[in-house]
């Protein structure tokens, strides 16, 4: 089986414009994402997708594979999905969030060895919650799973809700998991999930994956305990610098 990792990177992001070149001591931030993706055991080949001429140079000037991909893509899956030709020849497909410069090579194996079912699609990560502060921020996505680890709903509410008791004891009481933003694909299910159109509970949440378990499709997820570090902001930056490198 061979596996494909795309990193998305748009240029114009709302929240912090030209993310994907800021410097993070000497080194941009696709480059350090690219060459901790590189690191993975599992990944046949790594390519950077992006809508951007500056960022496709950044990924030329230190060696990297880039893709030029269209500009009106509303997600990183969509993104995707652009760089499978018809004569794409991997059977899987890794979708690397390009703004966790600091990525554990591990999960990225850890979310390919799902596919060892024949019966995988779609793959994703989850970690266990252990601060009340990550339980109740609606900026976190939550996920409950079935018994065979797959993911029944996503919510960025905290969920499952605790009937009758207290909600400082809810840690104690039950086993609640965060959504690891990285997804794996087949090939073929990739392909079909960018046709499908946007769903009631998508909508409602601000969560793509929930159109794919609307429509049917089942999400296996894997425990990983390492933690990911996104850089969303300029005050996420300037976190990341202060606290690996003193700055």
């Amino acid at each position: 089986m061979k596996f494909l990792g795309i990193i998305p990177a748009r240029f114009a992001s709302s929240r912090f414009p030209g993310k994907p070149l800021v410097d993070i001591d000497g080194q941009t931030m696709i480059q350090r994402v690219y060459e901790q993706v590189k690191q993975s055991k599992k990944l046949s080949n790594v390519i950077v997708a992006t809508d951007d001429q500056r960022i496709v140079e950044e990924v030329l000037s230190f060696g990297g594979n880039v893709v030029m991909t269209s500009e009106t893509h509303q997600s990183g899956t969509d993104r995707c999905a652009e760089v499978i030709t018809d004569d794409n020849e991997y059977d899987v497909i890794i979708n690397i969030q390009g703004d966790e410069p600091f990525i554990n090579p591990e999960q990225i194996d850890l979310l390919a060895a799902c596919f060892e079912s024949p019966q995988t699609k779609i793959a994703t990560l989850v970690k266990e919650i252990d601060s009340m502060e990550e339980l109740f921020n609606l900026n976190i996505p939550k996920v409950v799973r079935n018994i065979h680890g797959e993911a029944i709903y996503f919510s960025r509410q905290t969920i499952p809700f605790l009937r009758g008791i207290e909600q400082e004891q809810w840690l104690k009481e039950q086993t609640f998991y965060k959504h690891i933003g990285i997804y794996a694909y087949q090939a073929d299910t990739l392909r079909a999930l960018t046709q499908l159109p946007v769903s009631g509970l998508e909508e409602a949440e601000a969560l793509e994956q929930l159109r794919w378990i609307e429509n049917g499709y089942t999400i296996q997820t894997a425990v990983t305990t390492h933690e990911t570090i996104a850089v969303d902001t300029k005050e996420d930056l300037n976190k990341i610098l202060k606290l690996f490198f003193n700055k």
